[in-house]
């Protein structure tokens, strides 16, 4: 009589000790949990470096906000951002002088825009390239309240063309060689003072996809080495207006991230 095979899964279940050929079957049929949990985390660590390479590291936050602010702040040490929150103290101490202003750095149509909603005369000038710029921007292009210049040339603006020239994330491009050329001619369109905000030494230097945009990476240099510079070009501290925005900034709370030099004309 002829023997019927047997199955050795079955086997195991009916209550014998499990066989090697079993083990294997069960094992190729469920993962187990260290496994699944291994997977997992390559999958999160994966997420997490795409997202680091396009503008920052983004992290679930576990139900803690984190702000536009915050996130431009760790990226590449910006210092246009900390104009737009440094405009209300700006305000404080520079008074009428705010009424017509000039903003020289990149994302100029950020700044222009939030002045112009805000009654103020305002106009920019990006030193790099508009390629990524958003339809609003473009609008404020064409218009003429922003446009393309590059700063190591004489700007096109008349001189006393504007009360105030705000500066931001342009001088840490450049070298002396062209600072030379570039401060006393932001100083030239102004008849009321420069507010130049640079970044600070030990924050990261720009990325290397953004060295085509912004030619070199940025030289970020101490307060002294400023001060000794702007002492050098003939340019001061305007006292005044300094005081008025410290004060201000005291009252709110306001600790900027970027180096703020505020000089006379």
């Amino acid at each position: 009589m002829s023997r019927r095979a047997v199955n050795p899964g079955r086997r195991a279940s009916d209550g014998g000790l499990p066989t090697v050929a079993s083990l294997l079957h069960h094992k190729s049929r469920s993962p187990s949990v260290l496994t699944m949990a291994l997977l997992a985390l390559g999958v999160i660590i994966l997420i997490v470096y795409f997202n680091s390479g396009s503008g920052g590291l983004q992290i679930p936050s576990f139900g803690v906000t984190v702000t536009s602010r915050e996130a431009v702040s760790r990226a590449e040490g910006s210092c246009t951002s900390e104009v737009i929150e440094a405009l209300p103290y700006l305000k404080k101490a520079y008074g009428s002088a705010m009424q017509k202003v000039l903003h020289v750095g990149p994302d100029s149509c950020t700044v222009v825009s939030n002045l112009l909603k805000e009654g103020k005369e305002a106009w920019g000038v990006e030193p790099y390239d508009l390629d990524d710029a958003d339809s609003s921007c473009k609008s404020l292009v064409r218009k003429g309240f922003v446009r393309l210049s590059d700063i190591k040339f004489s700007l096109p603006y008349r001189p006393d063309s504007f009360n105030l020239v705000v500066v931001s994330d342009a001088l840490d491009y450049l070298t002396p060689r062209y600072l030379n050329k570039t401060l006393p001619d932001l100083a030239r369109v102004s008849t009321d003072g420069l507010v130049i905000f640079t970044g600070n030494p030990g924050q990261q230097k720009a990325k290397v996809s953004e060295l085509p945009k912004f030619g070199r990476p940025a030289k970020l240099r101490s307060n002294s080495w400023w001060t000794r510079y702007f002492i050098q070009t003939g340019l001061t501290e305007n006292e005044g207006p300094l005081k008025k925005f410290e004060q201000a900034a005291s009252k709110g709370n306001y600790e900027p991230d970027c180096q703020i030099f505020h000089l006379s004309s």
